[in-house]
């Protein structure tokens, strides 16, 4: 069954989310404290977690960069806060998904389901990549010494692996596909979200500075800005 970690300090809010999760078929976990959560990852299996920012003990923004590093489980952040920093910073820390409180539970339950399907999607991929199947060249795009494998869900710059989201090898692969096409904030939201574009440019734009970072420190810089209009891929 799918487990759902609810993390939050809020004892209101936490049953409100669980009240909703279970009634949606998921097995639900508590926790109210970062420190309490990252105790639960140690021992349960958990499919996806729902994280608030301000908690005693330990932040949501300091106990979401250290499951990043520990797990690969899509992690959708909660707060009160509303300014756009603090959304860019959450999904920098390694946050794929943001919600600010108070909330609609229909529209949270519309974004947990939607990280489900693209966590479960990967899993899938993952697991025919690597069932010796030989690979054919339609699913690998090859630029320069960047090398994207759309079947093993992997990035390589000269033989390196670079370890991204699912989020962000999905926006890697779309713009790759098109290299030279100009993408606009709501192009890449509508076809790697797979939603309806509700002025998410700050959203997208914190996953392209991730993603840009990860491909600059391996030494490859492809993707552009192209001022007032969007990003492309482009090699140097």
């Amino acid at each position: 069954m799918t487990t759902i970690l609810v993390v939050d300090d809020d004892r209101e809010i936490a049953n409100l989310i669980r009240i909703y999760v279970t009634n949606e078929g998921f097995n639900c976990l508590m926790a109210h404290d970062g420190e309490e959560a990252i105790q639960q990852l140690e021992k349960d299996d958990v499919n996806l977690v729902v994280l608030d920012v301000m908690m005693p003990k330990l932040d949501g923004l300091t106990a979401c960069r250290i499951i990043r590093e520990q797990h690969a489980l899509p992690i959708l952040m909660l707060s009160a806060k509303t300014e756009d920093m603090d959304k860019i910073m959450g999904l920098m820390t390694g946050a794929d998904d943001y919600m600010t409180k108070p909330f609609n539970p229909l529209e949270l339950m519309a974004r947990i389901k939607s990280l489900l399907r693209r966590s479960y999607q990967l899993n899938q991929r993952l697991q025919v990549g690597g069932s010796g199947t030989a690979m054919t060249s339609q699913h690998v795009i090859r630029l320069g010494a960047l090398e994207i494998d759309k079947e093993q869900h992997r990035v390589n710059v000269d033989g390196q692996q670079i370890h991204l989201t699912s989020i962000e090898f999905d926006i890697l692969y779309t713009m790759a596909k098109h290299q030279g096409r100009v993408f606009r904030a709501e192009d890449i939201y509508e076809l790697v979200w797979n939603e309806p574009f509700q002025g998410a440019h700050n959203t997208v734009a914190a996953h392209i500075s991730k993603l840009r970072d990860k491909l600059k420190r391996s030494g490859h810089s492809c993707i552009q800005t192209v001022w007032g209009v969007g990003y492309k891929i482009e090699l140097d």
